[in-house]
C-alpha cells in the first residue's frame, strides 16, 4: 500500500486508514504488481527536482511522494510508457538451446513466435516493452510526446508512404 510509505501521515484516500492497514495485512493477489504500475501516469513539474511521476489521484498537491523524478519531461514520458509492461508477465520467453532455425522465442501461450540466430535476452526484453507500448495507446501516447516533433514528422512522412493511396 503506497499509502504506508508515510504511516503518521495518512494521504488522501476513499478508503479509510483503518480498512487500507487491514487489508495490507493480507497476502496482495498475483495481480497486485501488475496494478502497481497499470497507471495511467501522470508527470508534474517538481520546482527545483525535476519532472516527477504520479499515479493518477496522486501529486504533489496531494503530499504524494512520486514514483521517479527526471530531469527531463521526455524522460518521465518514457517511464510513463514503460512502466505498466514492467508489472507484466513477460510477452516473451527465449529457449535456451539452440535448434535449425536458431533460439525459439515464444509467446506466452508457448507457440514460437520467431526465431533468433543468437541468444539474445536483451532482444526478449525489448520485444516484451515494445509488445506492452503498442498494447496501450495511452503508453504509447507518452513514447510518441517523447520522441518530439521532428522525430513524428519523420515517421509520419515513412507511414505516409508506406500507407499511400495508388495513383490513379
Amino acid at each position: 500500500m503506497r499509502s504506508l510509505d508515510h504511516p503518521s501521515t495518512p494521504l488522501p484516500n476513499a478508503f479509510a486508514p483503518q480498512f487500507l492497514q487491514r487489508i495490507s495485512e493480507r497476502d496482495e493477489p498475483l495481480t497486485g504488481p501488475e496494478a502497481d504500475v497499470a497507471g495511467p501516469w501522470i508527470i508534474e513539474e517538481i520546482p527545483g527536482a525535476g519532472h516527477g511521476l504520479f499515479r493518477s489521484g496522486e501529486g504533489v498537491a496531494r503530499a504524494f511522494r512520486p514514483t521517479a523524478v527526471f530531469r527531463s519531461r521526455a524522460h518521465a514520458l518514457l517511464a510513463a510508457a514503460i512502466l505498466p509492461g514492467t508489472g507484466r508477465d513477460a510477452a516473451f520467453r527465449i529457449d535456451g538451446e539452440s535448434e535449425d532455425g536458431g533460439y525459439a522465442l515464444r509467446d506466452p501461450n508457448g507457440t514460437i513466435a520467431g526465431h533468433l540466430r543468437l541468444f539474445d535476452q536483451n532482444v526478449t526484453d525489448a520485444l516484451h516493452v515494445v509488445e506492452t507500448l503498442v498494447r496501450s495507446p495511452e503508453a504509447l501516447a507518452n513514447l510518441l510526446e517523447a520522441a518530439g516533433g521532428l522525430a513524428l514528422e519523420r515517421a509520419g512522412a515513412i507511414l505516409d508512404q508506406r500507407f499511400a493511396l495508388p495513383a490513379v
